[in-house]
């Protein structure tokens, strides 16, 4: 229950949607249950005219259900005798269609209503859910599952809409329907009502064993299919290595595994599930039997009318629909409050790096950026950087070259606060980054991966990251300085061409020379370059190179590179090794040392 509250505050507040639904459902109730009373004067007319006699004799008025039904049985008993029972019976009919619609159409109103209630807390619980995921940090990203992210954002919130909010609604109305109805059946007759009271516990004590057995499976269940969809993607993203490696026979054994484990633990959670359905339609005609056995001994004692006794039978089957849905809804919620569990873990996670209560906008930077003494670590006792002292002034390029893992990229994004360093400090023009705003910051760097990002959508949206209102002008030049102009105003629709998945259409170079006329639209201060053209051929290496050229004129730039020949212009370069600086200097005074940086340097010339 403590999941399902946490769900109800997505609707909050509750009063827009709470006292609409209970008034119309209230009122289907009580047109429901007109609809079966009925059925006495309805049964007295075709088969006892001496009640007809008695029922002209109207009592003293009291606000009571008894005065109200003696008046509608004088009322009837009267037209009876004086136009005919056939008259009387046609209006009874004409009451119960009457009593039959308004209960129909206030049974759909409420409908409207929760079905409002449901869609409004599914779009705020996706909503915080996408917002919470964009502002996890790089870590929590390395440490969870793709497939288990997307399984949660799309499996477990329609699991919830399912099974949770589903079976809200059947808790919310049910429980009002069979209080009604037993009212009712109390008023007709207590000693047959207190009888059939007494077999409820057996079904809710049966109920509940099975649904902590349902809560079991479906988690496990719902992380299986994360490892599904974990796979699938896997796949997707690298199918020609897996089938250029002749792989794809291993990948259809695993996914083969995995997809029987699931289909096993499905099984028994599906099979679990439906069992409640019989249970309670068994336990339903027990009741039944023993009801009719009762009722029928009541009867033939004269304790009880028949056609009392035959609506009694009606008003009771109208209850067990209703105890059958809530027996089957507690089973239904347990996967979805298994489903709930795994989006509250992800809504729940603590951000590593996030700004500070007190923190400011970032001012221009003027100065340099100073790592003193900078630590890192992923796991404790597994340091990334060691004691990283250095310097990176304003309008300077700053190289940092290494062997892979030497923790290159790392520096970068502790400048860019994905991470905060675990020793030591960063400092922006003399003030510690964690005294600005990440958002503020950021704005001021702009960043030129390996791989560029490109979105499913327009090239004009690629390169300036959907600005409602984007300076075209501006873009034009951005694309002319990237060398993207060209190819741009080739296809088919220009700046509105869509590029596809991951930019499908494009060919490694021009992807990347999107990604530099991305950074020259938004014209940042400082420029971080992580490994820019290493994937690329000497073609479009070249031409990519004469746009990062000119996309770092006049700029501060950080420059993360293998290839050593593309930062022998830097004016300062660090070389990294294991976490720690060997060696620094211009690329002369580098070779003039003899060290590391020599011998890579002379590794890629041979």
């Amino acid at each position: 229950m403590r999941h399902l509250r946490r769900l109800l505050r997505y609707v909050q507040p509750l009063y827009h949607y709470l006292p609409e639904y209970l008034v119309y459902t209230v009122l289907a109730i009580v047109f429901g249950i007109l609809n079966f009373t009925m059925l006495i004067p309805l049964l007295n007319l075709l088969f006892n005219t001496s009640d007809i006699a008695a029922a002209t004799k109207l009592p003293e008025y009291s606000f009571s259900i008894a005065y109200f039904s003696a008046w509608f049985n004088h009322h009837i008993g009267t037209l009876a005798l004086e136009q005919g029972k056939l008259q009387a019976l046609a209006q009874v009919c004409m009451v119960i269609a009457g009593a039959t619609l308004f209960s129909n159409i206030f049974r759909y109103l409420a409908t409207r209503v929760m079905v409002r209630l449901k869609l409004n807390l599914l779009k705020r619980l996706r909503e915080h859910l996408y917002e919470s995921i964009s502002r996890q940090t790089l870590g929590w990203f390395h440490r969870n599952r793709k497939g288990d992210l997307l399984s949660t954002m799309t499996n477990d919130v329609q699991e919830i809409e399912f099974s949770v909010i589903s079976s809200f609604q059947v808790l919310l109305r049910d429980p009002f329907v069979i209080i009604a109805y037993f009212i009712t059946l109390f008023y007709l007759s207590p000693d047959l009502t207190v009888f059939t009271i007494l077999f409820f516990p057996v079904s809710g004590l049966l109920i509940s064993t099975l649904a902590r057995k349902l809560k079991k499976k479906g988690y496990f269940s719902q992380e299986l299919l994360g490892r599904i969809l974990q796979h699938t993607d896997e796949t997707l993203s690298g199918i020609r290595i897996i089938q250029s490696f002749g792989a794809a026979g291993r990948f259809r054994t695993r996914f083969s595994r995995i997809n029987t484990d699931f289909t096993t633990n499905s099984k028994a959670l599906f099979n679990q599930r439906e069992l409640a359905s019989p249970l309670s339609d068994l336990l339903g005609v027990v009741v039944v039997v023993v009801v009719v056995m009762y009722g029928g001994k009541l009867v033939l004692d004269g304790a009880l009318s028949g056609s009392t006794f035959i609506t009694y039978l009606a008003l009771y089957s109208q209850i067990l629909q209703p105890a059958k849905n809530i027996s089957a809804a507690v089973s239904n919620m347990q996967k979805g409050l298994v489903s709930s569990e795994r989006v509250f873990s992800i809504l729940d996670a603590p951000v590593e790096v996030k700004d500070a209560p007190e923190a400011t906008e970032a001012p221009p930077f003027s100065g340099r950026i100073d790592y003193q003494h900078v630590g890192f670590a992923y796991q404790a006792g597994s340091p990334v950087l060691r004691e990283i002292t250095l310097s990176l002034e304003k309008g300077r390029k700053l190289a940092l070259v290494g062997r892979s893992g030497s923790g290159k990229s790392t520096l970068a994004d502790l400048l860019l606060r994905f991470y905060n360093p675990t020793e030591g400090q960063i400092l922006w023009d003399g003030v510690p980054l964690n005294r600005f705003t990440m958002a503020g910051l950021r704005r001021q760097i702009g960043l030129v991966n390996q791989d560029p990002v490109i979105f499913n959508d327009t090239v004009e949206h690629n390169i300036t990251m959907g600005v409602e209102q984007p300076d075209r002008e501006r873009l034009v030049e951005a694309a002319r300085n990237a060398h993207a102009l060209e190819f741009i105003e080739a296809m088919p629709e220009g700046f509105s061409t869509v590029l596809g998945d991951r930019g499908s259409r494009l060919s490694g170079g021009q992807r990347q020379r999107i990604a530099i006329a991305r950074a020259l639209y938004y014209n940042p201060p400082i420029l971080i370059l992580d490994e820019a053209t290493s994937a690329l051929d000497s073609e479009s290496e070249r031409a990519v190179q004469e746009a990062l050229d000119r996309l770092m004129e006049n700029r501060t730039t950080l420059i993360i590179a293998h290839r050593l020949s593309t930062v022998r212009n830097a004016d300062w370069i660090v070389v990294l090794q294991q976490g720690e600086i060997v060696e620094q200097g211009t690329h002369s005074d580098l070779l003039a040392l003899n060290g590391h940086y020599k011998k890579l340097y002379e590794l890629q010339e041979l």
